[in-house]
């Protein structure tokens, strides 16, 4: 080969050709080694889980073996575990049960709504704002300090007192929104936590583009606040969920209320087992899916996902 001369490359291993020519693509087969890794990790998983159920069954034996062996167990039994009071109080607990969840999905709604304004408030800047500021500090402040039974009594019973034209004396009104007031003290608290999360090069990347300050925090601040504080807002609203029962003390007909008015004619207290029993069951599928949405946002979020 002479100086100058064009040099040819190798031609490249095409790997094995099929008869017709193709390409010859081999399926995966993973080798010795993994294999035996992956047997391993089952044969611990399944270990772990054989470990843990034993574990569970021997504690599960040793509390019902404490409780059922103690002295006081018969009577315990037949005043909050009794089978005929329980099916006698089902169904009214059931019919109460429906305005505990009309009042978690309108106070709920409600609470989310003023919640975010007041969070909006106490985030907005510039001086001329400060009494919207100072007020949404002030009703936060108020609200996060009253006991929620408190907040309850003053306005079932405190407002009715005032005789004010046009006021509802309704329980359920009332009751309602005690657990708005209350709630939406906390929840706005969670949502500015998020808008403060938002970190400020946002809002200069968003001004230099041309929003203004209302643009700004309607399309690029709020939606990244409201989608880094989904777990706090679910976890709230399963204790929203669980303190609708307490709107019994104004005298509406609720789950509560309700297992109430069966235990005052029997002086059996199994009516409040069972509803207690109803509300469990209500709040661990939202319990769940709040853990559900928690992992999953912080997969997410180690991915790079979220912003």
């Amino acid at each position: 080969m002479t100086a100058g001369q064009a040099v040819s490359p190798e031609p490249q291993d095409a790997g094995p050709m099929a008869a017709d020519g193709t390409a010859d693509v081999r399926p995966y087969v993973p080798s010795a080694r993994r294999l035996e890794r992956e047997r391993f990790q089952r044969a611990r998983t399944r270990r772990a889980t054989a470990v843990a159920a034993a574990s569970t069954l021997v504690t599960a034996v040793a509390l019902f073996l404490v409780v059922v062996e103690s002295p006081g167990w018969p009577r315990t039994r037949e005043t909050f575990f009794n089978a005929h009071y329980a099916r006698e109080a089902l169904p009214h607990i059931l019919d109460g049960l429906w305005l505990n969840i009309r009042l978690l999905v309108v106070c709920g709604a409600a609470v989310l709504l003023l919640g975010l304004l007041i969070a909006v408030a106490r985030t907005l800047r510039g001086p001329v704002f400060f009494p919207l500021r100072a007020l949404a500090t002030a009703y936060t402040d108020f609200f996060r300090g009253l006991p929620l039974i408190i907040c309850l009594l003053m306005v079932v019973f405190g407002v009715p007192a005032l005789r004010l034209q046009g006021v509802t004396n309704d329980p359920v009104l009332l009751g309602g929104t005690a657990l708005v007031l209350t709630y939406s003290a906390y929840v706005a608290e969670v949502f500015r936590a998020g808008i403060e999360s938002v970190h400020a090069g946002q809002r200069a990347a968003a001004r230099s583009l041309g929003l203004g300050s209302g643009q700004t925090l309607r399309y690029v601040v709020l939606p990244q606040a409201v989608r880094r504080v989904v777990p706090p807002l679910l976890n709230d609203l399963v204790s929203l969920q669980k303190d609708t029962g307490l709107v019994s003390i104004a005298g509406a007909v609720d789950a509560v209320y309700a297992a109430q008015i069966t235990a005052s004619k029997s002086f059996n207290y199994t009516p409040y087992v069972v509803a207690g029993l109803i509300f469990v069951a209500l709040t661990i599928p939202m319990t769940r899916f709040t853990d559900a949405v928690t992992a999953r946002m912080d997969r997410r979020r180690a991915q790079g996902g979220i912003v």
